[in-house]
């Protein structure tokens, strides 16, 4: 180093020094300070109610523009940290919003922008969440109307990006409530329908079916559960419906918290939805023959197979999601085998007589539960886990015992998914037919059955009892 170099840092090393005593603390940069905090920001953090109003709008951005699921957000030992962080009355209300904002958001908007004089700007995204919040609670939730305008003002204001539009959110949602709040609400199911989803669906059953369909998502989804034995006695007790040999859907007024009511302690029954619940019953009799659940968590077909008199191996590769398998099986007195790891390496050369793939999928079929699905997942995804899908199928062909069962199923409502996956892996796999499943095996679905002899659920199915999560399952077998 030159002399010249040499001395041009020293004296940047000593003009350093200087800035950081000036600060008073030698060798140490400086902390940045913040803004102290605004008359307004101090109000609104009393405000009861505003945190929840602030949390939801944060969740619903997070869903919308960032693609995330609301499950994992909501998750209440390793969701969102704000939402952990409020009281549970709070919390409820946070979920309760954001599933009510996201199945009405096509409505939502068009109420929102027939009160605007002028489109909101592009960059608005804070303030158009955070309208989409306050408006859910005045026209489908039982909030009072006074409050949601309030602490929607209030959320503005303390907000740096939305405090100029305070005014704008202060208008605009009380000449709602004027104008819509207590009306009865007529909505469109095609526009509350994310678009693409819309498109699939059109292209897939053909328009009036995707209307109705489009119509029965949008509808809150009933509890059902799945019961060892006699759905009818079970009923009773609960005061539900049998809807299946073992399936019993519970009354709204029975819902309640379910690990109160009768026989979850004892390990009768689990929840499972009537769709979820029909793959495993295409095996048919499965007493003393071994099977095979390869994406077994949460666990629920993993027990179905178990109560029929399979020997059971449950695959799965997440620990965590291993520990909740196990958990359950625990819970309900089941003994299954449980393997940790993809289950193409944790079953080595093994065979069984009867495998099920549940299989990874877009979840379209269960928008009833989860309407974050139309806004997290796109038409590039289902084609994506239609790929990873033929894989898994392809890999699970290898564990099926001559002459043994192969079932096939998910919960996407798209062909991609499901019927696709199958033609494709028939025409590359001689040594396996499809098995058709008949209307007698599931009298209570029969229009479930689809002339190749697949089975394929709808959520417009079913409608008097409350309509059905979409499924998708075929049934192969594998040549002697």
């Amino acid at each position: 180093m030159s002399m010249t170099e040499g001395s041009a840092r020293l004296r940047k090393e000593n003009a350093r020094k200087r800035r950081d005593n000036a600060g008073g603390m030698e060798g140490k940069p400086r902390a940045k300070t913040r803004p102290a905090p605004t008359p307004a920001d101090e109000e609104a953090s009393r405000k009861p109610g505003l945190r929840a109003r602030q949390v939801a709008a944060k969740l619903l951005a997070a869903v919308v523009e960032q693609q995330t699921s609301l499950d994992g957000l909501t998750d209440p030992d390793h969701g969102h940290p704000h939402l952990r962080q409020l009281e549970p009355r709070d919390q409820a209300l946070v979920k309760a919003i954001l599933v009510t904002a996201l199945r009405y958001r096509g409505t939502l908007s068009a109420e929102i922008a027939e009160r605007l004089d002028r489109p909101l700007p592009g960059n608005a995204t804070a303030l158009n969440h955070l309208l989409h919040v306050a408006a859910a609670q005045i026209r489908f939730l039982d909030v009072p109307d006074s409050a949601a305008v309030d602490l929607a003002v209030a959320a503005a204001e303390a907000d740096p990006r939305t405090r100029r539009f305070k005014g704008l959110v202060n208008a605009l949602l009380r000449r709602l409530t004027r104008e819509v709040g207590a009306a009865p609400v007529e909505t469109d199911p095609v526009a509350d329908c994310p678009a693409w989803l819309y498109e699939r669906l059109v292209a897939a059953y053909g328009k009036p079916r995707a209307n109705a369909i489009a119509a029965a998502q949008r509808l809150p989804a009933p509890i059902d559960i799945t019961v060892k034995s006699d759905a009818e006695d079970w009923a009773g007790r609960l005061g539900g419906t049998a809807i299946s040999p073992l399936t019993v859907r519970l009354d709204a007024e029975t819902q309640g918290s379910i690990s109160g009511l009768a026989g979850y302690g004892d390990g009768a029954w689990w929840v499972q939805d009537a769709s979820a619940a029909l793959p495993a019953r295409l095996f048919g009799d499965l007493a003393g023959m071994n099977a095979a659940d390869l994406c077994a968590a949460p666990g629920g077909k993993t027990a179905q197979l178990v109560v029929a008199g399979a020997s059971v191996t449950a695959c799965e590769a997440s620990k965590s999601r291993v520990k909740r398998l196990e958990a359950n099986l625990a819970r309900l007195g089941l003994n299954a085998e449980t393997l940790t790891g993809p289950f193409q390496e944790v079953l080595a050369d093994r065979a069984f007589e009867a495998v099920l793939l549940d299989a990874p999928c877009s979840s379209t079929g269960t928008l009833r539960r989860h309407p974050d699905v139309g806004y997290t997942k796109t038409l590039e995804d289902v084609r994506r886990l239609a790929e990873l899908q033929a894989k898994l199928l392809e890999e699970a062909a290898r564990f099926v015992a001559p002459g043994g069962k192969l079932v096939f199923s998910n919960c996407s409502i798209d062909p991609i998914e499901g019927e696709e996956v199958v033609a494709a892996f028939l025409a590359a796999h001689g040594d396996f037919a499809r098995e058709p499943v008949s209307g007698d095996e599931l009298p209570e679905l029969a229009e479930a059955v689809t002339p190749e002899g697949d089975l394929r659920t709808t959520p417009d199915m079913r409608a008097e009892i409350g309509g059905l999560d979409g499924f998708y399952a075929a049934r192969l077998v594998r040549r002697s």
